[in-house]
């Protein structure tokens, strides 16, 4: 069975995760610092992607759902304006926990910006 959610990332959504994390790395929206380095948009903080994650194993799984672990690793940058998709798979279910394969695409070129990951949820 396969799992997808999608997520168009706009600055105002940076800036509030920024603000909820106090991460305010210029990668993340000053234009200057950007065209320096050969970038010509926002660069979305990558810590982010546990966060988009969480809340797809959520809605799959239903908000009673405890995520008991996750792990990714990042591939590939994402920028302002783009979307994702999340896309995971039920590897493993019994004694109320599943245990997924996940990973993160972006949905404008196909490039994986996160893979591989993996979660484990405790169902009620």
């Amino acid at each position: 069975m396969s799992l997808v959610r999608e997520q168009r990332i706009e600055l105002p959504d940076m800036i509030a995760y920024a603000g909820a994390t106090w991460d305010w790395h210029k990668l993340h929206y000053d234009a200057d610092y950007l065209r320096e380095r050969g970038l010509g948009k926002p660069v979305v903080d990558g810590q982010v992607f546990g966060a988009y994650l969480a809340v797809a194993l959520r809605e799959w799984f239903g908000p009673d759902a405890v995520v008991t672990a996750l792990s990714f690793r990042f591939k590939s940058l994402v920028f302002a304006g783009e979307t994702i998709r999340c896309v995971g798979t039920a590897v493993r279910q019994e004694a109320g926990t599943v245990e997924v394969d996940l990973r993160v695409e972006v949905v404008e070129d196909g490039r994986i910006a996160v893979a591989p990951a993996a979660a484990t949820l405790t169902l009620p």
